[in-house]
């Protein structure tokens, strides 16, 4: 999996987020190497980032994002039936806003202290509706083939015990072709017996030619 340096602009577009989402307390889950959480704290926001990748290094951590950010940009260039570039403009104008997004990560976490946190899913280290909304991009159905049904019930049952609040998660197909979860309505039932509600709504961000949705759950 790649320690990706997505933009705040890219997860304002991902998760259709507003001045009023932005107001409260937002986790993101799992960042990489994102700069939302950084941007977003400069602007006032009380934010949060988990990952696995935070129990690196911070020497480990900036080379593991300078590696991905090439692969990142290898597996698009090698792949162009998968890909749309309306959002960005350009391949040139992405590659430009992943590595402002790795620099900013990189230089912020020498100061990050408290809100970079090392941990995964299916169990984070924060107490229950710790914050208003979580983010998670890229991890779930993204890696459907990989982590299966139990794992993705676990993971959102977690998700929605640490917010009081929204759980967004984008997008809702799986990597390479953007094929769908194969137990996506297994999911989804599993979800109401828990007493959780879920929809997918339309996002105004596509990179991936069938990635255009995301998932809100919340508790009932």
């Amino acid at each position: 999996m790649l320690i990706s340096s997505r933009s705040y602009d890219e997860y304002v577009a991902m998760f259709s987020l507003t001045a009023d989402d932005m107001a409260g307390t937002v986790l993101d889950c799992s960042a990489g190497a994102a700069s939302f959480v950084t941007v977003a704290r400069a602007k006032g926001t009380t934010a949060y980032a988990v990952d696995p990748a935070y129990a690196l290094s911070r020497d480990d951590l900036a080379h593991a994002v300078s590696e991905d950010l090439a692969r990142g940009s290898a597996i698009a260039e090698q792949h162009p039936d998968r890909f749309v570039w309306d959002w960005y403009g350009s391949v040139e104008a992405r590659d430009r806003m992943r590595k402002r997004a790795g620099a900013q990560f990189v230089a912020a976490v020498a100061t990050s202290a408290g809100w970079l946190v090392a941990g995964e899913l299916p169990r984070l280290p924060f107490r229950d509706c710790a914050v208003d909304l979580v983010v998670c991009s890229h991890l779930l159905f993204t890696w459907a083939d990989v982590l299966g049904l139990n794992w993705h019930r676990a993971a959102l049952l977690e998700l929605v015990r640490v917010s009081r609040g929204e759980v967004r998660v984008f997008p809702t197909v799986m990597q390479g072709r953007g094929d769908a979860v194969p137990f996506w309505d297994e999911l989804m039932a599993e979800l109401a017996e828990h007493g959780v509600t879920a929809e997918e709504r339309r996002v105004p961000y596509r990179f991936q030619v069938s990635g255009d949705r995301m998932l809100v759950v919340s508790r009932r």
